[in-house]
């Protein structure tokens, strides 16, 4: 039995599978796009179990049907394995349940594992992501802080915990534990990440731009998933300035552009952005038909619902009319075994959506009822709030301007984002 970097036991006399899982751990840590080293470490012991899992865990966590198939066989194999010590079966047992999809069960593991075995932060860092998709932003920070007196060291927690802080509106915190990350160690996207955020939700538009582009250049061996991210970020800023060729240009060459297609988060990135240049009168071209051949096998996945109510909607907007039909369908029926998220929230939400995207303002209204409960569905605040401005956007072309000013106070109040084309429309006057 061996040690990994963080002085965790590995039940494996393999130094070229322990050499694999500390750079599959730092892979995952860094955001990194060489994370499928870990099968170098089952090629040199495929009786390491932890490896199997970690292996299987990359391919569950980009949320595709195909992924998922991928993550299968690892899955099985870890869990025949029997040479294992106790926060190796914790761990197997958390990425098995993952991938029946029974997610409080895997957070149960990742809890138990953080609290026996605080240095494994890789387990953390899978916790804190199913936290996030369950919308629980005070357990996504918690049990990243669990672990902080084991990590001291540690910039990458200094990141996780910054996130967490950021999504519980603890900003200042946020800000303060993700420069700190940064000063330790430059590269390290996902502290860049949490700075990012708070600097949003305050309107700190020139100092995100100039934070987040300072540091871009330590993005290039990202994966696709934050390497479009953070640049979705920094298009998020130009588009509050109302700097609109700056963004499409973003769009094309940083977000849809660096993409990898069939990468479910990428499509996700990419619908929000044209969605919000749309929002904002802005014609978009062919952008949504682009987008159509790798949305088709989404169809029927329903791995987040997060992910489902952007895809059905970028087919609405490329008028896939057939297929739209086909997913609400898909969607309605998993619903029935899925429970009260995808019931109660995601179905009244998708419909709301479809209508948006069909110019059935009157429809659209009805999202009204599930706006309050959307953290359910997982996502950051800034993600979320794509919804809202779809509903407001929904009331003034409705013309029932009495909803939509009492909404506008709101956000006004949140000092959260206001449609330009409001910001001079009488209802602000």
């Amino acid at each position: 039995m061996l040690r990994d970097a963080q002085g965790l036991e590995v039940t494996t006399n393999s130094p070229s599978t322990i050499a694999a899982i500390n750079r599959f751990v730092f892979q995952s840590l860094s955001y990194g796009n060489d994370a499928l080293t870990i099968l170098q470490g089952i090629d040199a012991d495929p009786t390491c179990a932890i490896a199997q899992a970690h292996a299987a865990a990359h391919y569950l966590s980009q949320e595709t049907a195909a992924a998922k198939s991928q993550a299968a066989p690892y899955v099985a194999a870890a869990m025949e394995l029997k040479n294992v010590n106790e926060r190796e079966k914790l761990y197997v047992w958390a990425i098995a349940a993952w991938a029946k999809g029974d997610i409080e069960s895997a957070i149960a593991y990742h809890e138990e594992i953080a609290h026996k075995y605080p240095r494994d932060l890789a387990s953390v860092q899978r916790g804190q992501y199913h936290y996030f998709y369950l919308g629980n932003p005070e357990s996504l920070r918690q049990i990243a802080e669990i672990v902080l007196p084991a990590n001291r060291e540690n910039h990458f927690l200094y990141g996780m915990i910054a996130f967490g802080l950021e999504q519980c509106d603890s900003y200042s915190e946020a800000e303060e534990l993700g420069r700190l990350a940064t000063a330790i160690n430059r590269h390290d996207p996902w502290a860049h990440h949490a700075v990012a955020h708070v600097m949003e939700m305050q309107g700190r538009l020139d100092e995100g731009i100039a934070w987040m582009e300072s540091l871009s250049d330590t993005w290039e061996n990202c994966n696709s998933m934050l390497f479009t991210h953070n640049w979705w970020h920094i298009a998020l800023y130009y588009l509050e300035k109302e700097e609109i060729k700056k963004v499409l240009t973003l769009y094309d060459s940083h977000v849809w552009g660096r993409a990898e297609k069939e990468s479910a988060k990428d499509q996700v990135g990419a619908i929000s952005l044209l969605l919000r240049l749309e929002l904002r009168g802005v014609e978009v071209g062919d952008r949504w038909h682009q987008l159509t051949a790798y949305l088709t096998p989404r169809i029927h996945e329903h791995a987040l619902p997060f992910q489902d109510l952007h895809y059905i909607y970028a087919l609405s907007r490329a008028s896939q009319t057939e297929l739209v039909n086909e997913m609400l369908s898909s969607m309605e029926a998993y619903s029935t075994i899925a429970g009260k998220r995808w019931t109660e929230v995601a179905i009244p939400a998708a419909r709301g959506l479809v209508a948006y995207a069909q110019g059935n303002w009157e429809t659209t209204l009805a999202m009204g009822s599930v706006l309050s409960q959307l953290q359910a569905i997982g996502g950051s605040h800034a993600q979320r709030d794509l919804f809202e401005q779809v509903y407001l956007d929904a009331w003034v072309r409705h013309e029932q301007n009495h909803q939509a000013l009492h909404l506008l106070e709101k956000r006004l109040a949140n000092k959260r984002y206001i449609p330009s084309n409001l910001k001079s429309h009488s209802l602000l006057a």
